[in-house]
């Protein structure tokens, strides 16, 4: 393989790279959902800027994070439980460094109004909605990202393979393909 970085299993680290756009792209929208209700606040430029970043990159970094561990075998396609413990700590890390980053902007040495622990438990609880709404985006968008790269990446391929095995597996649970069959009304 010459100079290629490669990780233990043998994958070069830009097969893993690439498939981690899906994640990082979801943080860093989460990101400008912060912002976006920074500016209609009324908060200044800095301040948004602080709020972007402290949000928007470590979402991204764990959400890239997820990729790879899904990749790796870590996460089953579509488990939220497994993921819902990884948000219950990357989601409170985030909105930790999201506090530190707008206390440095506003030049402030209060970055919590609360006990750090309740800060921490609340964020926890907010985690799950956090994670059911990644999961659904990222449902939604990594399989055609993956689909796109596959056939130079085959890090990629093998995750299209598991979405092409979890596909089959609901589908058989609930009873068969039924398209094109009249559906009865609910």
């Amino acid at each position: 393989m010459g100079a290629r970085e490669v990780l233990p299993t043998g994958r070069p680290v830009l097969d893993h790279v690439e498939i981690t756009l899906p994640g990082a792209l979801i943080g860093l929208v989460a990101g400008l959902f912060a912002t976006a209700v920074a500016v209609m606040a009324g908060l200044s430029p800095v301040v948004t800027l602080a709020l972007a970043a402290g949000l928007g990159i470590p979402l991204a970094l764990f959400g890239a994070g997820y990729c790879v561990l899904l990749a790796r075998g870590v996460f089953q396609v579509g488990a939220v439980a497994p993921m819902a413990l990884y948000w219950l700590v990357g989601f409170p890390v985030s909105r930790l460094i999201d506090s530190y980053a707008v206390a440095w902007a506003l030049g402030d040495d209060t970055v919590l109004g609360e006990p750090l622990l309740s800060f921490l438990a609340l964020q926890a609880m907010l985690s799950l909605g956090f994670t059911i709404g990644f999961l659904w985006l990222h449902e939604r968008i990594a399989p055609h990202w993956l689909l796109r790269v596959r056939g130079h990446n085959p890090v990629a391929a093998s995750l299209v393979e598991r979405y092409l095995e979890h596909a089959v597996h609901l589908d058989r649970r609930r009873g068969g393909s039924r398209r094109g069959a009249p559906r009865a009304p609910s």
